[in-house]
């Protein structure tokens, strides 16, 4: 059965972006999703993503980051991208009657929502769809230092053909962060966890992603997690 989908505005800062919400009626935990810097929340890989957690008994949000909101092609800077991952928690805690609150991210999205919860973001914890820890082609430019500092939960799903994370390196990273992070690799898949000589549609990749990371809410729920307004 289909979970409803609900169009919701997310107020950040003076200006607001666009959400979708979605909550299964025996929903165990809420999953809020950002999008990577080439594409918006409503991506066929997100809507595979999220509409498969919600089968799942995952409630989601996703959303918009500013820049596109607005139509531009670079992404936010770090605080303006800050700003509105606190909104967007704050906007799904108001409606998930108090279940545990997680972030998670394609790519971009999932290293803002680090960079977030590094300064102060209150989470349950964190997945990220494709961790983009280096340039293609520059694994000595490495995007790790706000990572080490985190105790919370953390799902890496990865694919082991992804240009923006040369293997050991991420291997290296995720043993370094310690027991809290949990590294799972998807064989052949790239950036967007597409496998050469293997047809799917985005949306059926994204959806291939949502058994694992339903189960690693599972495994570690925790208390519900409370945002100030202040945001």
């Amino acid at each position: 059965m289909t979970v409803p989908e609900s169009p919701i505005t997310i107020a950040v800062g003076e200006s607001s972006v666009s959400g979708v919400f979605a909550q299964p009626d025996d929903a165990f935990a809420t999953l809020v999703v950002a999008h990577g810097a080439g594409a918006g929340m409503d991506h066929p890989f997100l809507l595979g993503f999220t509409r498969a957690l919600n089968e799942e008994a995952v409630a989601t949000l996703r959303f918009n980051f500013p820049y596109r909101e607005a139509g531009r092609k670079f992404p936010d800077r770090p605080p303006v991208a800050i700003a509105a991952w606190r909104a967007a928690m704050y906007a799904a805690e108001s409606r998930t009657d108090g279940k545990p609150l997680w972030a998670a991210g394609k790519s971009f999205g999932g290293r803002m929502a680090a960079m977030a919860v590094a300064e102060g973001m209150p989470a349950a914890g964190l997945v990220y769809l494709g961790y983009p820890l280096h340039p293609p082609g520059q694994p000595e430019k490495l995007r790790d230092a706000h990572l080490y500092g985190l105790t919370l939960p953390m799902l890496f799903l990865q694919g082991t053909r992804d240009p923006f994370a040369t293997p050991e390196l991420l291997e290296a990273v995720v043993a370094r962060i310690g027991p809290s992070a949990t590294l799972e690799w998807r064989e052949g898949g790239d950036h967007s966890f597409g496998v050469a000589g293997t047809k799917r549609a985005a949306v059926e990749v994204g959806s291939l992603l949502a058994r694992s990371v339903a189960a690693f809410l599972k495994q570690h729920r925790e208390s519900p997690v409370s945002l100030s307004p202040t945001r």
